[in-house]
């Protein structure tokens, strides 16, 4: 039976709970259905199990996921297919919707806070917390500098292996003796963002999507790991919004090349599906310019983040409650904001390394409804008004697939 996609006012309200629960369970980082659970709870389906400082037991998190043993598993992430993105566009998607009607397919995992590409690879790779890679946002405060630093190319920011000090579970696979491959474009082979949160194993480095499908195949015929990154539907996503065809085409081209992947792995193989991050459709009219408010400008240093996901740095004698009080009045109920202290206290960031915590802002907003929060003093006009966003705690951005598929 497929899924049902709940009423869109439902898919914009928050979804992750404000205080995260124990280890034991629950939809936070520490519990089993998030992303950050995906590489060690593979390792365990490997017979390697990969422990990290958030996640003790992998063994633990196969079970939770109903992962089966394999000798050879490979995992795909898809950038940007949030859970509901795809449910709500099933009909276009054969092969993936024939792995939604399973029922163990049909619960959605949860991707970090913020729900962006640099915070959820940073979580993905690592098996821990935003707090610990100190990878939280598109832009954030490189303390070397006072300044901003952008963080998928690290462009102002720390080198990457200096930032991201965690193993990945590709290095501990691989220290461990586990084949590991990873399938891309060639020019994310040695990228910043590589670097840091999925370094460690053999890099398959091909400019066509086949022949990076082709030689995830190969590599899979051998025990051990293969990773195949996906990027079409984020792209697409970004640039014309994911309502609309041009979405739909990629989100069908997408599920073409993932069904020649099940023909084309040999027997046995454990195949699972994932993303970093779901999308919302952003509305113009709901655009607000931080620059052009005197309100929302007075006492901030420098704008971080992204568009549904700001961290605003203070100036040095700014009290970040009085200006989280005068954002909270401005914006009512388009966004909710959370001084530093009270994200970390409530575990938006998961466990908090004490050399990570003044990388993160002052103040973290995370915008509601369809809102974006845009700088224009220091941001493109462009980038202002991209289509498709994300970064916030919606259920839209922040649930993300899990699906498995043994072959």
């Amino acid at each position: 039976m497929g899924l049902d996609t709940p009423d869109m006012k439902e898919l914009l309200e928050p979804s992750l709970p404000i205080q995260y629960g124990d280890q034991a369970g629950g939809n936070h980082v520490g519990g089993p259905r998030h992303l950050s659970a995906v590489l060690p709870a593979l390792s365990a389906c490997l017979g390697v199990p990969v422990a990290t400082d958030v996640h003790p037991s992998a063994k633990a998190l196969q079970e939770a996921l109903g992962l089966p043993d394999a000798r050879s598993v490979v995992v795909v992430l898809v950038d940007g297919l949030g859970f509901w993105n795809l449910v709500s566009r099933q009909g276009h998607v054969p092969y993936l919707r024939s792995l939604l009607s399973e029922p163990i397919n049909q619960r959605p995992l949860y991707t970090s806070l913020p729900s962006t590409t640099v915070a959820a690879m940073g979580v993905f790779g690592t098996g821990t917390s935003p707090g610990l890679t100190g990878m939280t946002g598109y832009t954030q405060l490189n303390p070397d500098t006072g300044q901003l630093g952008q963080m998928i190319q690290f462009r102002g920011a720390q080198d990457p292996e200096r930032l991201q000090r965690r193993p990945t579970v590709f290095e501990t696979l691989q220290a461990q003796g586990v084949r590991v491959t990873s399938s891309g474009l060639p020019r994310f082979r040695d990228s910043a963002l590589t670097r840091a949160a999925l370094r460690g194993g053999e890099y398959l480095a091909h400019n066509h999507s086949r022949q990076r499908l082709l030689a995830a195949c190969q590599a899979a015929r051998q025990p051990g790991l293969t990773y195949l990154y996906i990027r079409d539907v984020d792209k697409v996503g970004h640039h014309s919004g994911w309502e609309g065809e041009e979405w739909v085409a990629a989100l069908e081209a997408t599920d073409a090349q993932l069904a020649e992947l099940h023909r084309r792995l040999p027997a046995g193989t454990l195949t699972v599906i994932v993303a970093d991050h779901g999308m919302v459709e952003a509305d113009p009219d709901q655009r607000i310019d931080i620059a052009q408010d005197p309100e929302l400008n007075r006492e901030v240093r420098l704008v971080g983040g992204e568009p549904r996901a700001v961290m605003l740095y203070l100036d040095q004698r700014a009290d970040p409650k009085v200006v989280a009080a005068r954002w909270r009045e401005r914006l009512g109920e388009r966004a909710w904001v959370l001084t530093r202290d009270q994200a970390i206290e409530r575990g938006i960031f998961g466990p908090v390394d004490v050399r990570i915590r003044p990388m993160i802002g002052d103040l973290l907003v995370l915008a509601g409804d369809r809102v974006t929060l845009v700088n224009s003093a220091d941001q493109t006009d462009a980038a202002t008004r991209l289509p498709g966003v994300h970064g916030s705690w919606t259920r839209l951005e922040t649930q993300i697939p899990c699906l498995i598929d043994l072959v």
